[in-house]
Formats: C-alpha cells, structure tokens, sequence
C-alpha cells in the first residue's frame, strides 16, 4: 500500500484571492486483471487438450520458453498501476491458466517474490484446461470464503449451430447426460477482508467468441445472467455489498451481455441502487483498446464495479480511477501487428494478446 497526498484548492470570489487547503493524505491499493494467453507448462496433462503445449507439440513449448514466459508476466504485474502506486497489485485476476503449479511457480518469479502472494484457484470444466484465479497479497488482503460456480449452458436437442441454448441454475445441476454441455470456465467468487474492510471479487474467463460473434453472444449472455445473479445474493445478505466483477468478458462494455444482461452503466450518474458501473466505456469511446483484431480495438478485458464502491467520500476503501496498462515494453514495435499486443509466437516468447487492466480504491488517512 501506498499513501498518496492530493492537494485541494478553493477560490475565494470576493476576494479573488486563491486559498490552498493542507494536502489530504490517502491510502492506495491496485487491483487488476491480466489474460496470461496460454500459460501452460510443459507435461502433458492425459484430461485435457494442452498437446500443443508441450516440447512436442506445435508451439514447441520447451522449459526455457515457459520461464521466459513466467519473468515476462511477472514482470508485467509487478509494474501495473505505477506510477500512481509503487506497490503491486494487492488483488490479481487471472485466466488462461493452466493449473494451480503454474502460479506457484508465478509467484516465485524475483520481481513478485517480495509481494508474499496467496493463491485461490479451481479447475474448471474447459477443454483446454484454461482457469481462473486470484492472485493476493496475503499483507493486506485476507480471504474469509471462496468457491467455483459453473456455468452450465446445454444446447437444446435438435439445436443447430446458432447457439440456442438452455442454462442450468448455478447452484442445481439435475443432470446427468453431458453429451450437449457447452464447456467453459467456472466464475470464481471469493470473499474476505482488504484491510478491515469487507470486499467480494468474482473472477470471470467468459465464452469466446468461436463460431462468430453474433451465434456465439447467447453463451457471453448465460455468463452476465450468472454474474448478475451472483452480485445479487450478495447485495441481499448486505445492500451495501462491496462487489468487483473483472475478466476476459470476450464482449465489450457495449455488447448485450454487459450492457443490458448485466446492466453495467457507462456513467456513474445513471447507476441507480444495487447497480453497477463499468468505467472501461468511456476509454473505449477515446479509441482505447486491450486486444485488437483486423486493426479494430475493443476491451473485452473490464473491471465493473457496484453503487457501493461510487464515493460519496472516502471514509473507506472507494473507486477513484481505471486504467489500461499498455507500457510500450508491451507492444508490438515492427510488423504487420505493430502497435498490437505483444504476444507469444513461435520465434519469440512474448506477453499476452491482451493488455492487463486495473483500477484503484483509495481512502482518506487522517
């Protein structure tokens, strides 16, 4: 954690005379979002598709590109949301994970070794074996509960490619016959304490987009109808729950599955009681991006936030500002892809084809 000090001035009109209050001190704490891209290691793992991820297989994923890949995301992380914090991250979400060994080895990296991160993380049902998982730094974070929540989506019988689908409630699964199951990545809810202070995380790898956009948005709505449902249990325990939804959404703010399925705002002045406010709209509409496709940007990488993390002051731990982390180190220089991420190809281990995302929460010290 670091102490920030901003300074707040006031003009007296009678006088036109300038007044300038002492300097207001706040403590600071990063949370972000990175999509590792394949961060596999290099066994063959017999239950899931990971054989081109191996020294065999088409990627030649050998020891030496796995590490380079480890000290490349280590060091992507232990920069995100400088300079305006020095520390890291308390809290990172990640996805494209391919197990829970891959982390640890993560979090040995010398750039996050001294951070002393905890690991929450599941398996979960895809394919592939990709994950999601929370990373956190056990000084200021302390974890109460947490849990995999599956998204259970079914084709209907006689469906045709157009994704017409069923979904499963999160919490009931009647059945048995997994032959028409659209497998994905689970949403990992996790409570606890950030200084004192209770805060809830759900980390999300939603749907791709595979079979096109449009065919495919049904599976990207299940995820938002899920998440929405799982905000909602929080906020009926507490209504002042603190919520933080982030992840791969493979949809942008203004697509159906954020925008009207979770209800996410682009304004904080239009989100009403137990609603959520997506701060990552406004950057899209300046042209910003975290991965591009045919030169065309959008964020399908976003941090959404409940009403009850808008500050009316910052008596306790509030949203102050988001951001994008696409330091130049993380950028494609050269090539058809310049200006794109920088992401891993078979003569050179790079980052990922995202660019990691954060925002801060701050609060007043007295």
């Amino acid at each position: 954690m670091r102490v920030i000090s901003f300074q707040f001035c006031s003009l007296a009109f009678l006088s036109f005379t300038i007044f300038q209050a002492q300097p207001k001190k706040y403590a600071i704490h990063t949370i972000a979002f990175y999509n590792f891209e394949n961060l596999f290691d290099t066994n063959d793992d017999v239950t899931t598709n990971d054989n081109e991820w191996t020294p065999n297989g088409t990627q030649h994923w050998t020891m030496e590109k796995y590490e380079k890949k480890l000290k490349n995301l280590s060091r992507v992380l232990s920069e995100i949301g400088r300079p305006d914090n020095s520390n890291a991250p308390v809290l990172i979400g990640g996805a494209e994970i391919e197990n829970r060994t891959v982390l640890e080895d993560l979090v040995k990296q010398p750039n996050l070794l001294l951070f002393d991160y905890g690991i929450i993380h599941f398996d979960s049902p895809d394919k592939r074996g990709i994950d999601v998982a929370l990373l956190y730094q056990r000084k200021y974070f302390r974890p109460t509960s947490y849990s995999n929540i599956p998204l259970r989506i079914y084709l209907k019988k006689n469906s045709d490619k157009k994704a017409e689908v069923e979904q499963q409630d999160h919490d009931i699964d009647i059945k048995t016959d997994d032959k028409n199951r659209v497998f994905t990545r689970d949403q990992l809810l996790i409570s606890g304490f950030l200084e004192g202070e209770e805060i809830h995380i759900i980390v999300n790898h939603w749907p791709s987009r595979s079979g096109g956009e449009k065919a495919s948005s049904v599976f990207r709505e299940a995820a938002g109808s899920l998440n929405r449902r799982i905000i909602d249990s929080l906020q009926q325990i507490n209504p002042n729950a603190k919520v933080i939804t982030m992840g791969d959404l493979n949809d942008g703010p203004f697509n159906k599955s954020i925008k009207n399925v979770l209800g996410a705002k682009t304004k904080k002045s239009e989100v009403e009681e137990f609603g959520l406010f997506n701060p990552f709209a406004a950057m899209l509409d300046k042209g910003l991006g975290t991965i591009a496709f045919r030169d065309s940007w959008d964020i399908f990488d976003q941090i959404i936030i409940t009403k009850s993390l808008i500050p009316s002051d910052f008596s306790t731990f509030n949203f102050w500002k988001a951001g994008i982390f696409n330091k130049t180190f993380l950028v494609q220089s050269s090539g058809p892809y310049k200006g794109y991420p920088l992401r891993h190809s078979l003569t050179e281990v790079g980052f990922s084809d995202h660019f990691p995302v954060y925002i801060y929460l701050i609060k007043e010290v007295k």
